[in-house]
């Protein structure tokens, strides 16, 4: 597109032909067009008379002049279509002096298209009938009557750098709903006006006014979807108000970027939406935004983020002829009533790839020190500007020359200026609103503030909001496209399929040697056969060895003499030169004599053994089976590690985690778990290693996704992080957790706006599905209950069936509470700003902290996740979780900073939980719970802060005395301090619950351990027998074998210690006891090579070691070095 140089361009409208026209009198009627844009007639075209078939050939064509300069504006053509009216002239009668004419219908061409560059266009719009045409009563099956237009200029109206940085703004006014009751339809008549600025081509803002709102009583709900109108008064035929293509077409409250988009607000705008009155203009207004107006536009929202939308209604007066331009003042102060102001939120249409907001906005009374507050504006569009020009004229705006100052409303208790003999304001009048914005928040002297306005209250005491919607073209802010971000992760971490197995190598060698040694065995044999089968057959099974060495030497002899013997070799030798080149990687000569020897004889060493296993592997019979080896599955190894890992062994839950590792290669979810295990020894390029790993693996795992990004925050790595963030948030647009930890992230960046907006969309989305959740529910009860209807009439079920559900929740919540939630929130502001230099001990405790719901539903839900952790994140991410049933304990609300923090906790990313935990004390939706006290107290758990910790599940005690996961937390608390006395009540206390912890299977070790040192054996068996029932393991089978042994049970002590070594046999306590139990049993070989393995493994329990050398001093064996 070349630059455009003229500053005036003509544009030609050219209607070519009409179809399906039908006349008042006959079906050939004679018609002509006439032309109009911007209430200017562009002018009439030839009369042609139309054919029996409805069809008519105009070839007219009209234009009109744009010119930068001033005339015709973008605006204009951008909110202005041009209106073509069909007229039919009748035929003359008698003594009839002029033709008499008809309309018939009008068209409505839009020009926008020439505001995207285009030069021409061709369209079809269709012909609207008047009122009284006969073009309104169609035949079945008849088509609309329709017109071909063509709209061209000359050269484009917008260079290249115009369409790339300007843009269109579309603003839509639906409806005020829930007006005050003074609004009567009947009495005087009056023009309902909304109206806005929008900064414009210059230094002056355009004006979007909306005219003439019908006022409805209301009865009934607006339909949907409605067509949008053209703001744009005297349109003759009644379909041509509409817009082509475009719709109002609603949507669910929630998703609107308003004020009323809440579930608690959904009941009043139903009730307003369908009962109450309201005001309805479905008005559509459009601007061009130039490159600079643009910009102006983008900068106007990041400075002032609320924009006020005025309203007010003023009555129609009939003004009699030829005093149009004359209003009495004393009318002119009392014309402007029940002025209010709507504050749109703008700050969203600054978030990446967002182009429309609408919603529902509150509407206040206009009251100057409020408005400024909030948008730092001290211009009323209606009451500061005249608006007798913006009702009764059309060409002078509200920055127009034309426009005049009006006296400033009574009822407001703003004074009258001076004005000019001329009617213009004075030169300090027209600085004046400039200086005071700049200078001061404080008025200029002679200026009254208004302080009340009591017709705008009875806006605030109706409820009264308008529903408005915001859209652009083009988003201000681009979005990367999921495709830019899916690139950006290959480069960063390209994808790493297997590597392809060669056909060659040391494995296929060696089996290559071992199948020529078992083809040459067999011929061998087969010779050996020949020569002496008939004679091994008569002597049968006794050979004496000086036969059987005669024997080979005369099968060398012949194999030597027949040429056999130097065959094999050449058989053997291609084999041979294989593995000397897969398996020793030599293909060069060797330096010297002594080299070579040395090879040849580490190579014959390695032929002869190979040859003994091909041998062996041929001839099997003689060869003992292999010992069965008890594999432990992928969810025993986890739970292996995850024992190692709160044991703080942490060398062995490496050695469980790696063995997942190899075992499975491609198991994204082994590396996830091993990347969280480097996080929680703070190894956090290995975990960076580990997240990457598993991102290849899927490049559109979330949780990979996520991970990656959290560990390039904590290496520093901000770019790279919100790449990960972003690509999240495209591939799972409904994911909380993607969302909040963006918010985060722009939160470091110190990036306001855009933090604001994920974390609006973690909300919003969290809102969706919460409300999902009531509706699935009450449907499967509704069929359920259809179900036990036709049950019951069919004679199949009882009387006696019928729900059931009881529900009680304690929820104490003092005034000492909010105290220490204040210190708390101070504590926590410190602990942030000590993050980064803050190191942190090991973790001793480690739990899935899921909602807690109430002391019957949460742990309910969350029982039986021991064994496999990504269960406990599928039971996390569930929203039936976070919202029970109306027949269960009421609901506790959850936010979007618990759903991350119970993720994060999860993956072992405590050093990002400080920082959400801060919020979520902030958040108005959270702030302490015994869920918030539970986490809180972990991480002090993490760094052995005990007496912080303590403090910590004290509040939550104090919420919610009756959960389960507070006691197991103090119970671990008191077990890790050395109060074993508390921490066995604790303890003993939750396992007396009905419903389980979240983390049951520490609670059932430690309790059993403290059984076991009060030598209460019988518990601690049956405390052990329940572990091992649910999640069994080494230490649960270890701690029942104990238990047996001290009971002197010693056959169900040996049973139990085998289960527990089969699972690891590297854990020298099982070993020991295995010792004790075989010198009891008097069994002495297995006791010392149980004893052995005792020492190999270096037990450190020195009483036990004690212990065993005193029973075998007893028994007089056990200890081979006696």
């Amino acid at each position: 597109m070349e630059p455009v140089t003229q500053t005036t361009r003509v544009v030609q409208i050219t209607v070519t032909d009409g179809y399906d026209l039908k006349g008042f009198k006959g079906d050939t009627p004679v018609t002509f067009i006439r032309a109009e844009f911007n209430q200017v007639v562009l002018g009439d075209s030839s009369k042609v008379m139309v054919s029996p078939e409805g069809t008519t050939k105009y070839n007219f064509t009209s234009s009109f002049e744009y010119n930068q300069d001033g005339g015709i504006t973008l605006d204009d053509i951008a909110h202005k279509p041009a209106f073509l009216t069909v007229t039919e002239v009748l035929p003359k009668e008698k003594k009839q002096k002029e033709e008499k004419t008809l309309i018939l219908g009008q068209a409505v061409v839009d020009l926008l298209p020439l505001l995207e560059g285009e030069s021409s266009f061709e369209i079809s719009v269709p012909l609207h009938p008047v009122q009284g045409s006969p073009l309104e009563t169609l035949r079945p099956g008849v088509k609309q009557c329709s017109l071909d237009v063509k709209v061209s200029v000359g050269e484009p109206l917008l260079t290249s750098a115009q369409v790339l940085g300007g843009n269109l703004l579309k603003v839509t006014l639906e409806a005020a709903y829930s007006v005050p009751e003074s609004f009567i339809p009947s009495g005087t008549q009056q023009n309902y006006m909304v109206g806005m600025q929008v900064p414009s081509v210059g230094e002056k803002d355009y004006t979007i006014l909306f005219k003439n709102g019908n006022l409805k009583v209301g009865g009934e709900r607006e339909p949907v979807p409605r067509p949008k109108k053209w703001p744009i008064a005297n349109i003759l035929a009644p379909g041509a108000n509409n817009i082509p293509d475009e719709f109002i077409v609603g949507g669910p409250y929630e998703e609107e970027e308003g004020e009323l988009n809440h579930p608690e607000d959904r009941e009043f705008r139903n009730q307003a939406e369908c009962m109450k009155k309201r005001i309805v203009w479905d008005l559509e207004s459009r601007c061009y935004l130039d490159p600079s107006a643009a910009v102006s536009f983008q900068k106007r929202i990041a400075d002032c983020r609320l924009w006020p939308v005025e309203i007010t209604r003023v009555p129609l007066i009939v003004v009699p002829k030829g005093k149009a331009a004359k209003v009495d003042k004393a009318e002119d102060e009392t014309l402007l009533s029940f002025h209010g102001v709507a504050y749109v939120n703008m700050v969203p249409l600054l978030y990446p790839g967002v182009r429309r907001i609408r919603g529902a906005f509150h509407v206040y009374p206009y009251i100057d020190s409020a408005v400024f507050e909030k948008t730092k504006c001290l211009f009323s569009l209606f009451r500061d500007t005249g608006h007798h020009n913006m009702i009764h004229n059309n060409k002078g705006g509200i920055n127009s020359p034309l426009s005049k100052p009006v006296a400033k409303n009574l009822k407001e208790d703003k004074t009258v200026k001076e004005k000019d003999i001329d009617g213009k304001p004075r030169p300090t009048d027209m600085q004046a609103p400039s200086i005071r914005s700049q200078s001061s928040d404080t008025p200029l002297e002679g200026e009254a503030p208004v302080t009340h306005n009591p017709e705008g209250q009875q806006y605030l005491e109706a409820g009264t909001y308008i529903v408005l919607e915001i859209e652009l073209d083009k988003a201000l802010v681009p979005k990367r496209m999921p495709e830019e971000l899916a690139e950006r992760v290959k480069e960063m971490i390209p994808p790493r399929p297997p590597l392809t197995r060669r056909r060659g190598g040391a494995q296929k060698a060696m089996s290559d040697y071992h199948l020529q040694i078992r083809n040459i065995s067999k011929a061998i044999l087969d010779e050996y056969h020949r020569m002496f089968g008939k004679e091994v057959a008569k002597l049968e099974h006794e050979i004496d060895t000086e036969t059987l060495e005669e024997q080979k030497c005369q099968l060398n002899y012949e194999l030597n003499c027949s040429g056999k013997y130097f065959a094999f070799k050449e058989q053997l030798k291609h084999a041979v030169v294989k593995i000397v080149r897969e398996k020793y990687l030599r293909t060069t000569s060797f330096e010297s004599q002594e080299e070579l020897q040395t090879f040849i004889s580490e190579l014959y060493v390695f032929l002869v053994d190979q040859m003994h296993v091909a041998l062996n592997q041929a001839m099997p019979d003689d060869i003992q089976g292999p010992v069965p080896v008890i594999q432990s599955t992928s969810d025993q190894l986890q739970l292996f590690a995850y024992e190692a890992e709160v044991n703080e062994n942490y060398g062995m839950a490496a050695v469980y985690y790696e063995e997942r590792l190899v075992r499975e290669p491609h198991n994204l979810e082994h590396w996830l778990d091993y990347g969280a295990f480097c996080l929680l020894i703070e190894d956090n390029i290995k975990a960076q290693e580990c997240f990457r790993k598993a991102l290849s693996l899927n490049e559109s795992h979330i949780n990979s996704l996520l991970l990656c990004g959290i560990l390039a925050v904590l290496l520093e790595n901000y770019e790279q992080a919100e790449i990960f963030f972003e690509d999240a948030t495209c591939l799972e647009p409904t994911n909380v957790i993607a969302w909040t930890l963006l918010g985060l992230y722009y939160e470091i960046q110190n990036n306001d706006i855009r933090m604001e907006m994920a974390f609006h969309e973690a909300f919003k989305q969290l809102q969706a599905r919460v409300l999902q959740i009531p509706a699935g529910k009450q449907k499967s009860m509704g069929n359920m209950a259809g179900t036990i209807e036709n049950l019951e009439e069919k004679g199949k079920v009882e009387s006696n069936a019928g729900p059931s559900g009881t529900g009680n929740n304690t929820n104490n919540e003092s005034s000492s509470t909010a105290v220490k939630a204040e210190a708390s929130a101070d504590e926590f502001v410190e602990e942030s700003s000590k993050l980064q230099s803050e190191s942190r001990e090991p973790i001793t405790i480690k739990q899935s902290l899921d909602p807690i719901i109430g002391p019957n539903t949460s742990s309910m839900a969350l029982k039986d996740t021991t064994l496999n952790k990504k269960e406990a994140s599928k039971c996390q991410d569930s929203p039936a979780f976070l919202h029970p049933p109306p027949s269960s304990v009421p609901q506790t609300h959850t936010t979007i900073f618990m759903e991350t923090i119970r993720f994060l906790m999860e993956v072992n990313a405590v050093q990002y939980v400080h920082r959400v935990l801060a919020h979520e004390l902030l958040c108005p939706q959270g702030g302490p719970s015994c869920e918030y006290y539970l986490v809180l107290a972990q991480t002090h758990l993490l760094k052995k802060d005990f007496a912080k910790a303590e403090e910590c599940l004290q509040q939550a005690a104090q919420m919610d005395y009756l959960n389960p996961n507070v006691w197991a937390l103090k119970g671990h608390l008191y077990f890790l301090s050395g109060n074993h006395v508390e921490a066995k009540a604790c303890y003993e206390r939750t396992v007396s619950f009905v419903v389980d912890a979240t983390e049951m299977h520490f609670i059932f070790l430690r309790l059993g351990l403290i059984y076991l040192e009060e030598k209460e054996y019988e518990k601690a068996k049956k405390t052990y027998m329940q572990a091992c029932k649910r999640s069994p393991s080494c230490l649960t089978w270890l701690g029942v074998g104990i238990a047996c042994y001290r009971l002197e049970e010693l056959t169900e002590a040996e049973d139990a210690l085998s289960e527990a070594n089969a699972l690891n046999n590297y854990n020298a306590e099982v070993w020991a006891y295995l010792a004790l139990v075989c010198l009891k049993n008097g069994r002495q070989l297995e006791a010392e090579q149980a004893y052995k393995y005792t020492l190999k493994l270096n037990l450190k329990d020195e009483v036990l070691l004690a212990e065993i050398h005193s029973v075998q001093e007893m028994v007089g064996f056990g200890n081979p070095s006696f």
